[in-house]
């Protein structure tokens, strides 16, 4: 293979069975909330339970996990205002959200209220990389990993330099975190195997970012955002009605219509155009409520649904505007270069 990378990942790290690792998530978020109810949470508690939910609605596609993750984090605030940890877990989600400026005065909030410099670094450098700082984020990145070579910086520093669109590069280091990893839990393994998934796929390398994926929903087959990847590659690559019946699942236990989006796509290519405008019209109206409530996180995402299924390119155009000037990276101009065209094509 070129620059020397393999595609086999068949010596990776033995994790828990998913099935049995979601039963556990699930008992320990229910756990965690009875506590809370009670009034027995602790900080560290706290901490815990703004992180599992939130990591529960990435695996599971659910918007509203997330929500209900910011919600909770509010509530610790509310419970611990002097403790930097409450901070940061809101930083987190308020990140999550696209939110950036309140992400940051919160990590400011937590520096005054005594978070140690090493944890300020690791969640500024993730804040500047999500709004395309990347010598920034790539410094920070560096020096954490100088402090602690570990799974967590190995794994950080594969994402920098996957954004900065080192593909190469960015595979080296998830190797080298995935080799260090020595938990049981699948999630922060499926969860960096997504991640350089999703980096091949968008440099257009199917076959390695097939690789990834499929390592990853071995691992873990509720991961829907993986499963969403693979039937991206099932429809690019021809097997249309493989990507469809991934899609159906998809669209129906995830809230995020950007799977409703993605099969009406597929749909329309196999002229099957009932279905497609039933799942083009639900993508659109669940677009409309997410641009309402969240308008920093989806507008790239709705940008590209009006793009294509959506059917109406100044839409796109006006979003895509919109996301560049909070995320000034790479992809987002390109967003807006590619809706600018299809603009003038439309004209």
């Amino acid at each position: 293979m070129s620059n020397g990378i393999r595609l086999d990942l068949a010596d990776g790290p033995a994790t828990t069975a998913g099935l049995i690792a979601m039963g556990n998530l699930d008992a320990r978020i229910e756990g965690l909330t009875g506590q809370a109810t009670r009034g027995s949470l602790t900080g560290d508690g706290w901490g815990e339970l703004v992180e599992l939910t939130a990591l529960r609605g990435h695996v599971l596609g659910r918007i509203d996990e997330a929500e209900r993750a910011a919600s909770l984090a509010e509530a610790f605030v509310d419970q611990a205002p002097s403790d930097p940890r409450s901070r940061v877990a809101r930083a987190r989600l308020a990140a999550l959200f696209h939110r950036f400026p309140a992400a940051l005065a919160d990590l400011d909030a937590a520096a005054a209220l005594g978070l140690d410099r090493r944890s300020l670094d690791e969640e500024q450098a993730a804040v500047h990389q999500a709004v395309g700082r990347y010598d920034e984020a790539l410094a920070l990145h560096q020096n954490a990993l100088l402090r602690r070579h570990g799974f967590s910086a190995l794994a950080a520093l594969a994402r920098c330099h996957a954004e900065r669109g080192e593909a190469a590069e960015a595979e080296r280091w998830f190797r080298a975190a995935r080799r260090g990893y020595r938990g049981v839990s699948p999630f922060p393994l499926v969860v960096l195997e997504f991640q350089c998934g999703h980096t091949w796929l968008s440099t257009g390398d199917l076959a390695r970012a097939r690789v990834w994926l499929e390592s990853a929903v071995r691992r873990l087959p509720a991961y829907v955002p993986a499963q969403g990847h693979l039937a991206e590659i099932d429809g690019t690559e021809g097997r249309t009605a493989v990507a469809i019946g991934r899609l159906r699942r998809l669209a129906l236990v995830s809230d995020d219509p950007h799977y409703a989006a993605q099969l009406a796509r597929t749909l329309d290519a196999r002229e099957a155009g009932a279905e497609a405008e039933l799942w083009r019209a639900h993508a659109a109206a669940r677009y409309e409520r997410l641009m309402a409530r969240h308008p920093e996180a989806y507008a790239d995402h709705a940008a590209e649904f009006w793009l294509t299924v959506g059917a109406d390119p100044q839409r796109a155009l006006d979003l895509a505007r919109q996301n560049l000037a909070l995320r000034p990276s790479p992809r987002a101009r390109a967003l807006v270069d590619r809706a600018a065209c299809r603009v003038g094509q439309h004209r």
